[in-house]
């Protein structure tokens, strides 16, 4: 349920209601709107119409109102505003438009350093790399581990990028944490929910991709597992799903972008990489994505794609993504936001 705070509510007041929620059994989770405080009421819904009577009687209290989405706190039932990430000098959710780019995995030092220096001249603010990669096949390469995240970090250091880097186990989140600004939850992940809590008592923003066949609704529900555990710093990736369509190695839904706009209050972002998997259309699609209204775009890039360990096929050169985000920077200006 929905607990709104009249104007000149007291911060005791405040206290209170969040204690009161809590003896019914509830989690409060208040949140500071420009005019009021708002508390979010999460918990079972056992005597809900008794709880919402006993609250509106509670001094302070201007209206108790159910969430009727089963994502209590994603959704914009409980906050209308848009939920904004700050990173230093840049932005997530706001008026900026946010690239993130780089190789699909770390592989040696002159690779990713090269990358990183052809991404950030492009307007890159954020250099992705996986250390750890979860592939379809045990034979395939797996990833550098940690000498991978030491890589990335060497690279933050020579250029100033933040860096993205995916985690798969739970027993990673302590090492990562040590490494990267950004943790990455890949497609496959979406309903790991033990690393999804683990991830939601961290400080970190993370990055969730949608699944492969997750509806919107399954989307939001593993972004409420980190955010019911206490971060609220998540960021929505629409990475296409599976469909009948082979020509392209996923089906990029650019509808999920404003739909969960509509939904929740996160930030959404766009993957055309995985989304197409053909380094042709990933253009015209991160042009589409921010017509749609996404907050940025996850971009595979590497010098040599033909000699790529993995991914090669949806990876850009730099010169291609130089062009890609020349592009993207005229849409991006004409929707009033800066990138």
């Amino acid at each position: 349920m929905i607990i709104s705070m009249v104007s000149r509510a007291t911060q005791k007041e405040v206290e209170y209601v969040c204690n009161k929620i809590k003896s019914f059994g509830y989690t409060a989770h208040p949140i500071q709107g420009e005019e009021r405080v708002v508390i979010g009421a999460v918990g079972d819904g056992k005597e809900k119409d008794h709880i919402i009577s006993v609250m509106e009687s509670v001094p302070g209290v201007e209206s108790v109102i159910p969430i009727s989405q089963p994502f209590k706190l994603v959704g914009k039932e409980l906050k209308k505003e848009k939920t904004v990430i700050q990173m230093d000098d840049f932005s997530i959710g706001g008026d900026e438009f946010v690239v993130m780019a780089g190789p699909c995995s770390v592989e040696f030092r002159e690779q990713l350093f090269t990358t990183a220096e052809n991404v950030k001249a492009a307007g890159a603010k954020v250099l992705r790399g996986g250390a750890y990669k979860p592939r379809t096949s045990p034979y395939d390469f797996q990833g550098l581990e940690e000498e991978g995240l030491k890589i990335l970090a060497e690279a933050r250091e020579r250029t100033g990028l933040k860096i993205i880097t995916e985690i798969i186990s739970t027993e990673n989140v302590e090492l990562v944490n040590e490494y990267t600004d950004i943790f990455q939850v890949g497609a496959r992940n979406m309903q790991n929910f033990a690393l999804l809590k683990k991830l939601g008592k961290t400080k970190r923003p993370v990055l969730l991709k949608r699944g492969l066949m997750a509806t919107l609704k399954e989307f939001l529900m593993s972004a409420e597992y980190i955010v019911s555990q206490g971060n609220p710093e998540v960021i929505l990736c629409e990475r296409g799903i599976r469909t009948f369509e082979t020509y392209t190695r996923n089906t990029l839904d650019i509808s999920a972008v404003p739909a969960l706009h509509c939904l929740s209050h996160l930030p959404v972002i766009v993957d055309p990489s995985h989304g197409t998997g053909k380094r042709p259309l990933i253009a015209p699609v991160s042009n589409a994505a921010v017509a749609a209204g996404a907050d940025g775009l996850l971009v595979e890039v590497h010098p040599k794609p033909e000699e790529a360990f993995s991914d090669g096929a949806q990876s850009l050169l730099p010169s291609e993504f130089q062009e890609l985000m020349d592009g993207v920077r005229k849409y991006v200006s004409v929707d009033g936001r800066k990138l």
